[in-house]
This record gives structure tokens, sequence and C-alpha cells, in this order.
């Protein structure tokens, strides 16, 4: 039964069929905003169609920007680093990969804009990138709480006379934001310096925007993940034509069904040529018991060689799949013994506090959870102590959150997922595609 507020998924005891993935909202946000940087069009093919991109194009059309729909494809008509308008008030919604590389490319404009978003977005930190950008001068004032949304960024004069420092222990997003905005700056010599303060996680997302930078001609040099040697005075060139991955984050939830219902399911547009650290969420499944194969553009998992089909309780480092990570805590219902996944710190300044949240929704279940300040132990139930809360799975707005619980349906009871609409965030027609491979 479906209705706004909720939907009831299963029980169900199988999955297997193809699964062809929406685009990556990390690649696509990043592209997006290159494709408007650059000199010339941009061809972008399969771009995502969500929330977090829709917000990004209009923020982008506001800015000046022009680009249009062809047959599927979207086309930047690029601004050669100069947006045209120096003036807007630009809504982000809750969308981190739309709101931090735009903060520091308009801190570069020398223009007065206004960024906020949702109120769960005025409540995601964005004081280490600010903190970065007032190092070369930028003008950035925080309109409510120190150090996060909304802002206020004044023309300024840029100068840079030194490495410009960022943390990178709370989110990658910030060294991002840096690494797209600051080859467009003026600097005494031919480089510019980034210096990372302390560990950065999620590097597989950096690794991310230094592909696409290179398509669109900015080539950076790092001294290991501390350290990155940018071009001054860059002028970023469209590539003419891009394509964008399958988002690998989204198919983890189809792999994950695949080791619980057995499969084969396979997903299409992400495999062993993907620029996104997320594909080794593969290995993790492969680690679990789950069979594995890959094409360089396509996963396929089967279930395991157990007798009782349960998955094996692992112990995880999941600094490099920080996303897809959330998808082992609920397939580690169907494992034997208990998986603890470690390095996930990050969670808790996403679009919620993703392991308190995820803590609280597992426990419903008649799940035994640990939570710490990055890490979270999950101890599967028998199948005779399975619960289904009559109140259902709240989501908290987060759309990761409504695609990780639906996993839950292949328990012994059905599972309520309240507010399932929130997966508009990243994949609007999430719950038909996964209707169509569960049974």
């Amino acid at each position: 039964m479906e209705t706004m507020e909720h939907l009831t998924l299963g029980p169900f005891t199988r999955a297997s069929g193809t699964v062809r993935l929406p685009g990556s909202k990390s690649i696509s946000n990043r592209v997006l905003l290159l494709a408007a940087l650059a000199e010339g069009e941009t061809r972008v093919c399969d771009l995502l169609d969500s929330d977090d991109t829709r917000v990004m194009l209009q923020a982008l059309r506001t800015l000046g920007v022009e680009w249009r729909q062809e047959e599927g494809v979207c086309v930047v008509r690029g601004v050669g680093g100069k947006f045209p308008n120096k003036a807007a008030e630009l809504f982000m919604g809750n969308a981190g990969t739309a709101i931090r590389p735009l903060t520091a490319a308009l801190a570069l404009q020398g223009g007065s804009y206004k960024l906020s978003g949702v109120p769960r977005m005025h409540e995601r930190p964005i004081g280490d990138l600010v903190d970065g950008l007032r190092q070369i001068g930028a003008s950035v004032a925080y309109l409510g709480t120190e150090g996060y949304p909304p802002l206020q960024i004044s023309p300024a004069r840029i100068r840079i006379d030194a490495p410009i420092r960022v943390r990178g222990d709370v989110s990658s997003q910030f060294l991002t934001a840096l690494l797209m905005a600051l080859p467009l700056a003026d600097a005494p010599g031919d480089t510019i310096e980034i210096e990372v303060v302390g560990e950065l996680i999620s590097k597989p997302y950096v690794e991310i925007t230094l592909n696409l930078l290179a398509r669109f001609g900015i080539e950076i040099r790092r001294e290991g993940w501390s350290r990155f040697i940018l071009p001054a005075r860059a002028a970023y060139r469209s590539p003419g034509e891009i394509f964008v991955e399958g988002d690998a984050s989204s198919a983890s939830y189809f792999l994950a069904a695949g080791a619980i219902g057995g499969g084969p399911l396979r997903v299409e547009g992400v495999g062993m040529a993907s620029i996104q650290g997320d594909v080794k969420f593969a290995e993790a499944l492969n680690r679990m018991g789950a069979n594995v194969m890959a094409g360089a553009n396509w996963i396929e998992v089967r279930g395991t060689e157990r007798d009782d089909g349960r998955l094996n309780g692992i112990e995880l480092d999941c600094n490099h799949i920080p996303d897809a990570a959330m998808t082992l805590a609920v397939a580690a219902l169907f494992a034997e013994g208990p998986t603890t996944l470690t390095n996930i710190a990050s969670w808790r300044v996403k679009e919620t506090d993703r392991i308190s949240a995820m803590a609280a929704e597992l426990r419903k279940l008649g799940v035994e959870v640990e939570e710490g300040a990055d890490y979270l132990k999950v101890t599967p139930p028998a199948q005779s102590a399975w619960q289904t809360p009559a109140a259902g799975i709240d989501t908290y707005d987060d759309h990761r959150m409504a695609m990780c619980f639906s996993l839950a349906a292949f328990g012994p009871l059905p599972v309520r997922i309240n507010e399932p609409g929130c997966v508009a965030k990243t994949f609007p027609d999430y719950f038909e595609v996964f209707g169509a491979v569960a049974r």
C-alpha cells in the first residue's frame, strides 16, 4: 500500500534482474559547474535528473549561465570563468555537492551573493571551507550560526601569497570546492598550493574531482593526500561532450539485494572502469560471502554459497565508501554474526546525523546496535526476534535512509517506510525500480 506518507514493502524472498542506474549525483553537479565555468559549450549526457541537480541548474541560470535540454542531453554554454550576474540570491536546498563548490567559485567573482538552503542545510558545517577562502581575502559572512549557512558573499580583493590550509577530516567537499574554483584565481607565481590539515576522509570523492578537472583541461599535481599544486589563472576548456556515469552509491542497494535475495542481479552504468570510489562496495559484499562479477560498465551479484543463504559479518574501515557503507548496515541484518563499520564520522554531518538515525531505526527492527563517534556495530536478530514497528521506519528527509531500509523488507515481516518521497534527492523512481527486481 502506498500513500504520500508511507510505503509498505515485502516481505520479499528473491531479487534478480537488471537495473540501469541513474547518473551519479557527485559527478553530475561537478560537471555542471565545470561546464558553466568553461569556455565553449558542453553536452552533458546521462545527467542525473533529481532534486539536487535541479538546484544546481537553477542556481546556474540565476547566475546568468545559459543551458538547454536537447533530446535528453543538457547543453551548457560556458561563461569562461566569469558569471554574468554579479548579484543573486541562491536557494541550494540540501545539496552539499552544489552549495560548497558554488560558494568557492562565487567568492572569486567580485559580486554580492546570498546562499541559503533548507533548515538541515543550515546545520551542515561549511566553516572549514569559509576559513580557507578567508585566507585569500574572500569576504564570506555567516547570516546565522557561525560556521554554517546561510552565507553572504561580498566583493573582495583576492590575494594568494601563501599555501591555503583546509581541514580534511570533516568533509572532502571543502577540498573539492577549492580544487574546482582556485585555478581561476590570480597568484604571484604560476601555481597555487593547498595544504590539507589532518587526515583527508573520502579520498575517492577527491579523485572524482581531479579526474573531472582533467577532462576540462585543468591538471592538478598532488603530493600524497596532503598537498595539491594547482595552476593559476587557468582557463577551463569544454571537452565538447561528457558522459555521466551511473551512480555507484545507488548501485549499492541493488547489489545488496542480489546478495540477500539470491540474484543474479546486475547493475549497468558502473563497473571496473568507474571513477567512483563507491564501486568498492562490491568488494565489501564479496568479503561478506556474496558472489560478485564485474565488467567495465556492469556489476553482477549472486547470493552466498552458505546453505542458509546468510552473509558473513565483517569489520570494515569505510573511509573509502562513506555513502555506500550505509547499505552495509542494513545488509548486516542478513549476516551471521556482527558487522562493525568504522571510520564513518562523516555520517554525522550528512543530510541527517546518519549514525544516530541508522542506530535508532535498526533498533526498531529488534537489532542490537552499538554506536560510537565514528563507528557502528550491528548484531542481527534471530528470525523469531524480528520486529516490525507499527509507526514505521523514519527517514529523516534523507534519501539514503529510505533506500537502505528497503532492504529490510527481505526479512520475515513487511516494512513500512515513512516519507518515501525523499528519494527524489537522487533517485526519484527508486521504489518503482526496486519493486521490479524484488519479489
